[in-house]
């Protein structure tokens, strides 16, 4: 289990220096460790704070259904940007809500599961005392329709940062992990999660509040 470094915690939790709910985004190519990051800040900010004061909204539970996927012939390009549900995204971050106009009632996340390979409904809840709401993946800083609007609802927006060998190695492994051969795993990070990360990469960093070390 990792825990995340000192000073972001703080950063984090001068966040909540104002009343109200706050939004922070953690953006980043494939692999660069967000998830885990997102994981060390719940842990460090509820310890800081108490327990139930940060939740999790994961874009991945806004992978589109593999059925949608092969409708739209994006089936090779699961987890690209145009698979992924922006519109119910965004739509779920303005129900959320911000500041004095957090919502009053439980609201429920999707997730995604790797077992299944299918996003899955109401798997993380975010209560009406959560005060901060961290939301991580790969292309919340895209300036792009339905992208841009759903980074102008963030407080913070953070870019996590990893060297590229690093990435294609764990994304190697955990599509090893999910069942691919070593063959399709490479095939997979070549033809896929690597333009995925170019096209994040390619956002000027001024986008971002902070850059961090991925973990």
């Amino acid at each position: 289990m990792h825990s995340a470094p000192h000073h972001l915690i703080d950063e984090a939790v001068r966040l909540l220096d104002r009343p109200g709910r706050r939004l922070l985004g953690l953006c980043g190519p494939p692999g660069a460790g967000k998830s885990t990051l997102a994981a060390a800040l719940l842990r460090g900010v509820d310890a800081a704070l108490g327990p139930g004061t940060v939740a999790l909204l994961p874009l991945d539970g806004f992978h589109l259904s593999n059925a949608q996927l092969e409708r739209l012939g994006l089936t090779d390009r699961k987890g690209s940007a145009p698979s992924f549900d922006v519109q119910g995204y965004l739509a779920l971050l303005r129900r959320v809500g911000t500041g004095a106009e957090a919502a009053d009632h439980d609201v429920y996340a999707p997730d995604y599961d790797r077992l299944l390979h299918e996003p899955v409904a109401a798997r993380h809840v975010i209560a009406p005392g959560v005060r901060l709401v961290i939301t991580e993946g790969n292309y919340l800083g895209l300036d792009q329709p339905g992208w841009r609007e759903a980074a102008a609802l963030l407080d913070q927006l953070w870019y996590v940062d990893a060297p590229d060998a690093l990435r294609e190695q764990r994304l190697g492994r955990r599509h090893r992990r999910n069942g691919s051969s070593t063959t399709r795993a490479r095939s997979r990070v070549e033809g896929n999660d690597r333009p995925n990360g170019d096209l994040v990469k390619s956002v000027p960093t001024g986008r971002y509040d902070l850059v961090v070390p991925g973990m």
